[in-house]
């Protein structure tokens, strides 16, 4: 009796604990369809439209929310003109750069639709138009009689089964994504749009300001912002870059603020975060921040300065290896504010007390200890095993920096598919993958140079052998040894597109006899890559039959304390919302805003800190036209909000309480990315663009009138 008590008394502590923090943040990654659980709170906070309006995808504001297929977007115009982030065009930006024309120094500015240039390969705009769930069809023909790889097999039989069946309308792509761990499963269908073209990027001394010093800090003076736009036929299908395509006329855009926000208004994100980690286990957590991060921060640190180091003195080099640099760095970046936060915020204590008081709540009646403590067992126990394989998986995978060697590898995978009928080849591998992986491949020939190749993958190789023994491939390593790094890259015709490219139509009897010393290394590494998936598959199948009965116990209790429960991110439309706030930080105060003199006091004119001539002489100018901020009395850059994001969320449209479009979503700060594992409202804060900064840049520094008119902004230049 005195236990049970006991039990109850630190549930509800933890329930009290947990009340009083969500009623004093914007927790939550929300699906559209959860808006009518979160509508109050909204409300509350400052959403004027009907929250019921969020839960359909057929209506404003969300009809004009687009995914990227990394990045999020939205449309600004009735001619399908798409802003997001200058840092995801960026490889637009460089794919159409040369050294002769640098548009990724000096921005890129179309004067007319016919100057609009074809954005990178593989550059998608997807448009969401229906996301239902799927859930009993998922779960079709799995029983607990399955092991793990038949019931990883099963699950996928029935994935792909029902994209093939949404993706017999003509230029759909879907997908279907799982929630809640396994628990349930929803189809999103989206309209993919084929010709993509870059129309306008600030020069990188406006787009990147700040560059590498300043990501993910505060204050900060970056104008990361772009535009895309959208063509299709002139009869309004989707298809391929064409001269006569048209614009694509899109059912729903965002109309630019009249007046831009000001502290303590609310401000709501819409875009396609990608991934969180805020419902793994306390033992799963401890080997990330313990083991996994630690290593895998290194291991990027090292690209990254391998990457500088082979590239110093050569500008086409530079410009060749910006956005894999770029990436890398960023990633690293925030990976070390990942560690630093969870030592700050006391994580290891923190989800160990969260999971005692769901596991005391397990244990507190027979029915639930029956229900969910075996699958609590069978995750503590797969620790372990999904530990090892993932540190191995880590070093296993540099091998792909050599990227002539991933092009082979995947190659001759697809080849080896295409032996099965499509509906049992891999997840990737398919018919309606093939465009992807040609645009992939083609993407190469602006992004590869062989003797920085060779650098990179020598210093891959040298991480690669400290694997231990068991964890190499022999037959990859007897291989190389025989062709050796000269012959490797002397030898090969794989950098040549065209002939890159005709191996997609090859029978794997050709790769088997090919003397291409790559495809020998590609065909010597196959086994051990199949050998692998077949063994996470088996891992995954058993982790997920575990999980979606721990998440199944996770929201019943969640729902007995009050807490209301959101799926961790996954690359799926949600919605976040916040407030305009700064913050204090070991004694400083973080002010809302940053402004054009915070710019002009940064400018150094060199390095990271060079922005355009035309921007320091407004700016000095007090040139701000209907841009300045009344409230501030000057040019806001960019601001800070409570609103919960992640990535993928980059070029995430950011809505004032109408619903109306106010600027971008951009990045987090350094000490809040640890909300990935445990929000944390105290840091968490979100980085915007604010539109005011963007149409400062657009109207007095780029000239771009054209698009301000298109977007239903007057502009205030003469131009």
């Amino acid at each position: 009796m005195n236990c049970e008590c006991d039990m109850v008394a630190w549930v509800s502590a933890i329930a009290l604990l947990w009340t009083a923090t969500a009623a004093s943040a914007n927790e939550g990654i929300w699906m559209p369809a959860q808006s009518a659980e979160v509508g109050a709170a909204m409300r509350a906070d400052g959403l004027q439209i009907d929250p019921a309006q969020l839960s359909r995808l057929g209506a404003a504001p969300l009809n004009a929310i687009v995914s990227l297929g990394g990045c999020s977007a939205s449309f600004v115009s009735p001619q399908g003109l798409v802003a997001t982030n200058h840092h995801c065009v960026l490889e637009s930006i460089q794919y159409n750069s040369k050294e002769s024309q640098n548009y990724l120094t000096n921005g890129f500015l179309a004067k007319s639709l016919g100057e609009e240039l074809p954005a990178a390969p593989g550059s998608r705009i997807y448009v969401i138009e229906d996301m239902r769930d799927v859930t009993a069809d998922m779960l079709k023909g799995v029983s607990d009689k399955l092991n793990g790889f038949a019931r990883y097999e099963r699950l996928e039989a029935n994935r792909k089964a029902l994209i093939a069946a949404c993706e017999e309308q003509p230029n759909r792509r879907c997908d279907v994504g799982s929630y809640y761990g396994g628990a349930s499963y929803h189809l999103q269908q989206k309209l993919e749009i084929q010709d993509v073209r870059l129309v306008y990027a600030p020069g990188l001394g406006i787009g990147n300001f700040g560059g590498e010093t300043d990501n993910w800090m505060w204050p900060r003076h970056t104008g990361d912002f772009g535009f895309y736009r959208a063509y299709v036929a002139p009869d309004g299908s989707s298809r391929p870059y064409a001269r006569d395509n048209v614009p694509y006329r899109p059912k729903n855009w965002l109309r630019i603020a009249s007046k831009g926000v000001q502290e303590g208004d609310f401000v709501m994100v819409a875009g396609f975060p990608g991934a969180t980690n805020r419902f793994l286990t306390a033992d799963e957590v401890r080997f990330n921040f313990a083991h996994y991060e630690p290593l895998s921060q290194r291991l990027l640190s090292d690209y990254a300065a391998q990457i500088k180091q082979a590239t110093e003195g050569n500008r086409e080099a530079q410009i060749r290896y910006a956005s894999i640099l770029r990436g890398v760095e960023n990633y690293k970046k925030k990976l070390a504010g990942d560690l630093a936060g969870a030592d700050a915020i006391g994580l290891d204590a923190r989800k160990a007390t969260e999971e005692e008081a769901f596991r005391a709540w397990v244990a507190e009646y027979p029915v639930r200890h029956t229900r969910f403590d075996a699958a609590i067992r069978e995750l503590d126990a797969m620790v372990g095993e999904n530990s090892r394989a993932s540190l191995a998986r880590l070093r296993q995978a540099l091998l792909n920096r050599a990227q002539l060697l991933s092009s082979a590898r995947t190659l001759y995978r697809w080849t080896k598919e295409h032996e099965k009928p499509d509906e049992d080849r891999e997840s990737g591998f398919q018919d309606r993958d093939r465009k992807e992986i040609s645009d992939q491949l083609t993407q190469i020939e602006r992004r590869y140079l062989p003797d920085i190749d060779r650098k990179l993958f020598e210093a891959a190789l040298d991480e690669y052998r400290r694997l231990d023994a068991k964890d190499r491939d022999t037959a990859f390593e007897s291989t190389l040894g025989q062709i050796g790094l000269d012959r490797l890259y002397a030898d090969t015709k794989l950098a040549d597109t065209v002939m890159r490219l005709g191996w997609l139509d090859k029978p794997a009897a050709a790769f088997e006899a090919s003397e291409d010393p790559f495809i020998k290394l590609a065909v010597a590494l196959y086994p051990g890559d199949i050998a692998a998936k077949h063994a996470a598959k088996d891992r995954a199948g058993r982790s997920q039959a575990a999980r979606a009965i721990y998440m199944h116990g996770q929201r019943a209790y969640r729902q007995a304390i009050g807490r209301p429960m959101y799926p961790d991110a996954n690359g799926s439309l949600r919605i976040t919302w916040g407030k305009v706030a700064g913050r204090t930080r070991d004694g400083q105060i973080w002010m809302p805003f940053t402004t054009a003199d915070g710019l002009l006091a940064k400018e150094t004119g060199k390095g990271e800190f060079d922005a355009p001539d035309a921007a320091i002489a407004a700016i000095r100018a007090k040139d701000y036209g209907p841009y300045a901020a009344p409230a501030l009395g000057t040019l806001p850059v960019d601001f800070l909000s409570t609103a919960d994001i992640t990535n993928g969320n980059s070029g995430s449209a950011t809505l004032n309480g109408r619903g109306e479009f106010v600027g971008l979503a951009f990045d987090g700060t350094l000490d809040g990315v640890i909300s990935d594992w445990a929000y944390a409202a105290d840091r968490n804060r979100s980085i915007h663009v604010d539109s005011r900064f963007m149409l400062w840049t657009m109207d007095k520094i780029d000239g771009a009138s054209r698009l301000l008119k298109e977007m239903g902004v007057l502009p205030a230049s003469r131009s």
